[in-house]
């Protein structure tokens, strides 16, 4: 029977990522490099008001939209961060991380037939959730742009069917952000247009130099701004993200949300409000230690000949691998049976993708040297 299955869900496939991850689970004596989840513990004290929450019997459901308490808190947060201002009662939903978030935003904004423009290479969780929606991904080609998708580039994208333009900055897989004056190009072309700009920032706290801009400060009534602290506080299994919109948006959203979930966790949101008011700046040592991890990956790379682009965000890079002259599926196999290293092909990130791979530095400056070392050797060996 399985001919009657939704032929959009039947469409899509797991994500490239987990999907090789899983694959090489099984070998033996692999540095994985693969899985962009911090390496940090939960901050204690945020760990304590989870366990005094569920002491406290905060065990039972919440407004659909989350405590009133963590959406002013997480509105502070924007506000004091990034100067972004939204109201707790009615311009945020929190939700169950941010990937519930961005497939709450698609099911509401979206169409039979609607495009959506992508930057290409992009993270993989939102060709799928555009599909279900029965509306079309559109990969917009950044590879020649140091992988940022800027004004000119969207502006050859743009039709009548456009209703989304996602800006998924810092960025997974590669690392890069976008500049004020960058976003700044966007929002004048996208102005009055009835286009979406959804602009997932789930990243927003690991910027290196300088500051993270957002471009709801320049086009509020057509953002819809993701973010949560999976990555800002090292609480990926906590699952709490947040949606931010214009309240005429929200408040339909809010239905979409109200019947996928209800709320998200009780005891998270606790942990959460106490994430967003006494860890506020939890991020910062792990900011730190993350830009150390960059310039040694980065330097490594370098000196290996290995093209890499370097970023200024998150904790990934996205080097070439045009020089071994094999698929990055094909390559990232190689590493694991030959280096025992573990990357993502760059072909799980969309076709625009492929010619390199994905590796991760949320790992411990020991187990990156040992990497390092094995993709040394191998470089050699196949140069």
């Amino acid at each position: 029977m399985e001919h009657l299955i939704n032929k959009n869900v039947q469409s899509i496939e797991i994500s490239g990522i987990r999907k090789f991850f899983n694959m090489v689970a099984d070998y033996k004596d692999v540095i994985s490099l693969t899985i962009g989840q911090p390496d940090f513990h939960t901050p204690d004290h945020v760990k304590t008001a989870g366990i005094k929450a569920i002491e406290k019997n905060f065990t039972t459901y919440t407004h659909n939209a989350g405590y009133i308490e963590l959406r002013t808190a997480a509105c502070q947060f924007l506000e004091r961060k990034y100067n972004l201002v939204y109201k707790p009662e009615t311009e945020v939903i929190t939700t169950t991380g941010a990937s519930q978030a961005i497939d709450i935003v698609f099911r509401t904004i979206l169409e039979i037939g609607s495009e959506v423009i992508l930057p290409g290479p992009v993270y993989p969780g939102y060709e799928p959730l555009i599909t279900l929606c029965g509306a079309v991904p559109v990969y917009a080609d950044t590879r020649e742009n140091g992988f940022r998708l800027t004004a000119d580039i969207i502006e050859k994208h743009l039709t009548a069917n456009t209703r989304c333009v996602v800006l998924p900055y810092p960025s997974n897989p590669t690392g890069v952000t976008l500049s004020e004056t960058e976003l700044r190009d966007i929002a004048t072309l996208l102005e009055g247009k009835d286009i979406f700009i959804l602009s997932d920032e789930i990243y927003s706290e690991l910027v290196f130099e300088g500051k993270h801009h957002s471009i709801s400060s320049l086009l509020r009534e057509q953002t819809i701004v993701i973010n949560g602290l999976s990555k800002s506080h090292s609480m990926t299994g906590w699952r709490i993200g947040f949606v931010y919109a214009p309240q005429w948006l929200t408040r339909h959203m809010l239905k979409v949300h109200q019947y996928n979930v209800s709320c998200a966790s009780s005891i998270s949101q606790q942990a959460a409000i106490e994430a967003l008011t006494n860890g506020i700046d939890d991020a910062s040592p792990m900011r730190l230690e993350y830009m150390k991890r960059l310039d040694y990956v980065y330097n490594r790379l370098v000196a290996m000949n290995i093209d890499v682009v370097k970023p200024n965000g998150a904790f990934y890079l996205f080097p070439s691998i045009e020089k071994f002259g094999m698929s990055s599926f094909d390559l990232a196999m190689k590493l694991v049976k030959e280096a025992g290293i573990a990357v993502v092909p760059g072909s799980a990130f969309s076709t625009y993708g492929e010619g390199y791979v994905r590796l991760s530095y949320a790992y411990s400056m020991e187990t990156l040297e040992k990497a390092l070392d094995r993709l040394e050797t191998f470089v050699k060996t196949h140069s």
